[in-house]
C-alpha cells in the first residue's frame, strides 16, 4: 500500500492522457504508422524499403494527478514532510491519478508493393497503465490524526486503483485502396506481467484520540496476478504465456478533394487473462492502528492497511480489459509561401477511452520548415483540464527523430520543485499535477523505393 499511495500517485500516473502522442498525428513516422494503422510511413520514389528504430527504444511516459491532496503528496516526495492543510475531511472530496508507460523496443516495417503503397511490419512494446481515486481522508492519515475532528466517519476511505503491465508483439498491415482511401489493421499478442486492483465498497473508521489510535474496517475485493515469489523481478519481465491476451487496433483515412484528411481508429480493444494461481481476496475486516504520533505511524498505517486487504483468499483466473479508445481526427495543410518550404498543418483529435469515462480533445498545431518542425499541442478533457505540450521533429524521408511533452509547463514545475524544493510551490494545489516525455527514432534503409518508369536502381 506504500506503494500505491506515494510512488504512483505520483511517479506513475497521468490524466485521460493516453499513451498516443497527439503531436504524432500525421507526421509518417514509423511511430505514427503504427499507432495510427491507416497512416503510410513511406514516400516512393523518396524513402528506401525497409524501417527500424534499430532497438533504440520509443518511450513514451505520463503521469497525471488531480484533487486537494497534490501538495500533500508533493511535498512527501520531495520534501519528507506531510502537509494537510489543504485537504477536506468528510466533503466527499476525491483525488484522480492516472498513468501509462510505452516502449517501442523494436519497431520494423517494409514497403511490400507500389500497388496500393503496401506496408507491412512488426513491433515488440513494454506497456503499463493505471488509474486510481482515492479520497483526502485517504491523504489524510497517512500525516496522523489531527485533521480529524469528530469521532466515527462512514465511507471515508472508499477508494479504488488499478495497474498493469504487459508486453505487446504485433504485426501491422496498411493499403491503400484508392486515391483518396487507406486503412490498416495492428493485430496483437499481450502477454501479461502483472496486475494489481483494489476497489474499497465500504470502509468504516473510529478514532480514538486519547489511546492515540485509529480503529479501521475496510470491504472489498483486491486482485493480484501470480509471481514467483511474490516479486516483480527481472526474470517476472521476461515475455510468456503464463497470461494471455490479444488486442486488435485498425484504422482508417479519406483524402477529400479539397486536401482535408479524415481518420478514424479503433486502438488496442482487447484483453489480458491471468493464470488460475492468481489471487482475489475478498475482504471484510478491521484492525486497530497504534501509535498515531510516533514516527512510525506512516509505516503502521501501510502495514495494517495491508493486512486487511490480504483477507479471504481465492486462486483464480480473471480477466481484464487493456485500455483501448476511439479516435476521430481531421488535418488539413496548409504552404504559407511561394516555394513549399514553411507548412502550417493543424489537427483536431477527439479521443474516448472504451473501457473507462475518459474524454479528451486535443488540437495540434504543427509549423514545418524544410526537415524541421514544431508541434504546439493542446488538449482539454472530461475533467475539464486544460494542457500545453510541444514537440520538435527533423524528419527526413529516411531519417526521422522527435522530442517532446504532452504537458510542458507542469512538467518544468515539477522539475523546478524537485531541483529548489519550494515549500510554497510544493505545497499548493493547482488544477493539475503532471508531467510527460516522448523521444523516438528510426531510419530506413535498403532499396530505394522507385516507380518503373523513374527506375535508377533495383527496387520495384
Amino acid at each position: 500500500m506504500k506503494k500505491i499511495l506515494l510512488i504512483f500517485c505520483l511517479l506513475f500516473s497521468t490524466v485521460n492522457t493516453f499513451a498516443q502522442q497527439f503531436s504524432q498525428y500525421n507526421t509518417g513516422t514509423l511511430y505514427d504508422s503504427f499507432e495510427n494503422p491507416a497512416q503510410r510511413s513511406f514516400i516512393p520514389d523518396s524513402s528506401h524499403r525497409f524501417a527500424s528504430n534499430f532497438l533504440i527504444p520509443n518511450i513514451n511516459l505520463n503521469y497525471f494527478l488531480s484533487g486537494d491532496a497534490q501538495g500533500t503528496i508533493k511535498g512527501r516526495i520531495f520534501l519528507k514532510n506531510y502537509n494537510n492543510s489543504l485537504l477536506l475531511i468528510n466533503k466527499g472530496k476525491d483525488n484522480i491519478s492516472n498513468g501509462d508507460i510505452n516502449l517501442y523496443l523494436v519497431t520494423f516495417k517494409a514497403y511490400t508493393n507500389l500497388d496500393g503503397d503496401e506496408e507491412m511490419g512488426f513491433s515488440f512494446q513494454i506497456k503499463a497503465e493505471g488509474k486510481m481515486a482515492f479520497t483526502d481522508e485517504t491523504a489524510a492519515i497517512l500525516g496522523g490524526i489531527q485533521n480529524f475532528n469528530d469521532e466515527y466517519y462512514p465511507s471515508i476511505f472508499n477508494s479504488s486503483y488499478y495497474y498493469q503491465a504487459y508486453h505487446q508483439i504485433s504485426f501491422a498491415y496498411r493499403r491503400k485502396v484508392n486515391r483518396q482511401f487507406a486503412f490498416g489493421f495492428k493485430i496483437s499478442s499481450l502477454l501479461g506481467i502483472q496486475y494489481k486492483g483494489v476497489n474499497i465498497t465500504s470502509s468504516r473508521t473510529t478514532f480514538d484520540k486519547a489511546d492515540d489510535a485509529v480503529y479501521l474496517g475496510l470491504t472489498g475485493t483486491y486482485y493480484n496476478s501470480y509471481l514467483p515469489n511474490y516479486q516483480l523481478t527481472s526474470n517476472a519481465l521476461i515475455p510468456s504465456f503464463k497470461n494471455p491476451g490479444a488486442a486488435i487496433s485498425i484504422g482508417t483515412a479519406y483524402r477529400s478533394n479539397d486536401g482535408f484528411i479524415l481518420q478514424g481508429n479503433v486502438k488496442d480493444l482487447g484483453f489480458i487473462h491471468w493464470n488460475n494461481q492468481s489471487q482475489v481476496f475478498n475482504f471484510d475486516n478491521s484492525e486497530v492502528i497504534h501509535g498515531a504520533s510516533s514516527p512510525q505511524w506512516q509505516d503502521s498505517v501501510f502495514k495494517h492497511m495491508n493486512s486487511i486487504i490480504h483477507n479471504n483468499l481465492t486462486n483464480r483466473s480473471f480477466t481484464t480489459p487493456v485500455d483501448g479508445r476511439a479516435e476521430l481526427s481531421i488535418n488539413k495543410a496548409f504552404w504559407l509561401n511561394y516555394d513549399n518550404t514553411v507548412k502550417y498543418s493543424p489537427t483536431l483529435i477527439a479521443s474516448k477511452e472504451l473501457f473507462y469515462p475518459g474524454f479528451i480533445g486535443a488540437l495540434v498545431n504543427s509549423v514545418q520548415y524544410k526537415n524541421c518542425s514544431i508541434a504546439l499541442t493542446t488538449t482539454y478533457d472530461d475533467l475539464k483540464i486544460f494542457t500545453l505540450g510541444a514537440q520538435f521533429m527533423y524528419k527526413t524521408p529516411d531519417f526521422e527523430f522527435y522530442i517532446g511533452s504532452d504537458k510542458l509547463t507542469q512538467s518544468v514545475a515539477i522539475a523546478a520543485d524537485e531541483i529548489n524544493k519550494n515549500p510554497a510551490s510544493i505545497y499548493q494545489n493547482n488544477s493539475f499535477t503532471g508531467a510527460s516525455f516522448f523521444m523516438g527514432i528510426a531510419f530506413k534503409f535498403g532499396a530505394l523505393i522507385e516507380h518503373p518508369m523513374n527506375g535508377s536502381e533495383n527496387g520495384f
